[in-house]
């Protein structure tokens, strides 16, 4: 009778995992009038126990943003702070990624919604060499959670689940804004959307592609249009645009 091994061998992370102590960490953070918040953002990076680059894309704004961020900048040699017209996040993205050192890359909103604290948690996965990226899911609860608007939270399950879908996967929240990467993926994509369309088309083709995609739950303080939310049910509609052309493309 033929013996059998008491046990399985292990299968090896497809991507050879990161020396903690020598990954560094890109912050990508687009802004537009952002100045009541991007200060306290900049600062929970600061305190980070992470190896870190920022880079702010000041995207066109007009309420004293780039003033804070020359004064932030100052002294800083691990920081650059890029400013163009206002052409939206996409573009402020996409603007960014040319200059990316870290090993790893986080797309950080500047409005105070998402907390940097949770970003050593997120990296964690890429750096154990388990994924390829990271999804910070709102949706997925065990986390601080401000109440949704309610259409805002029916339009992300929509979403949600035309990706799933399309792409055969289960992501529960593919709008988040907290997405973060192998640096060399992020390089990878083709990504044209000016808009809030890039986070669909960025979800859209690391689906498409079959890379290792995570989620894990994060805290959300999101913010009322009063309060300076700038998506709408616009967005919404384009993302369902952006999510179908994707999935139709050779």
């Amino acid at each position: 009778m033929a013996s059998f091994p008491s046990t399985l061998p292990v299968t090896p992370p497809r991507v050879v995992p990161l020396p903690l102590a020598r990954t560094r960490v890109t912050f990508i953070v687009p802004a537009y009038n952002e100045a009541a918040t991007i200060e306290e953002v900049l600062h929970r990076i600061d305190r980070l126990p992470l190896d870190t680059q920022v880079i702010v894309v000041d995207d066109g704004s007009t309420d004293g943003t780039a003033e804070l961020l020359a004064t932030w900048q100052n002294g800083r040699t691990a920081s650059l702070v890029i400013t163009q017209r206002n052409r939206g996040k996409g573009a402020a993205i996409r603007s960014a990624i040319s200059h990316i050192e870290g090993d790893i890359v986080v797309i950080q909103d500047a409005d105070g919604e998402y907390d940097p604290g949770d970003v050593p948690r997120l990296v964690e996965p890429i750096v154990d060499g388990a994924a390829d990226v990271v999804f910070g899911s709102r949706l997925s609860g065990g986390q601080p959670q401000r109440v949704h608007m309610f259409w805002h939270l029916v339009g992300n399950r929509f979403l949600s689940l035309l990706t799933n879908v399309l792409f055969n996967t289960t992501l529960s929240d593919m709008e988040t804004g907290y997405k973060v990467f192998r640096a060399d993926v992020l390089r990878s994509l083709v990504l044209r959307q000016n808009d809030f369309a890039i986070e669909p088309e960025i979800t859209a083709q690391v689906c498409k592609r079959k890379l290792r995609i995570y989620e894990l739950p994060i805290s959300y303080y999101g913010r009322q249009y009063s309060e300076g939310k700038k998506i709408t049910w616009r967005d919404g509609i384009h993302a369902v645009g952006v999510l179908v052309a994707e999935r139709l493309k050779p």
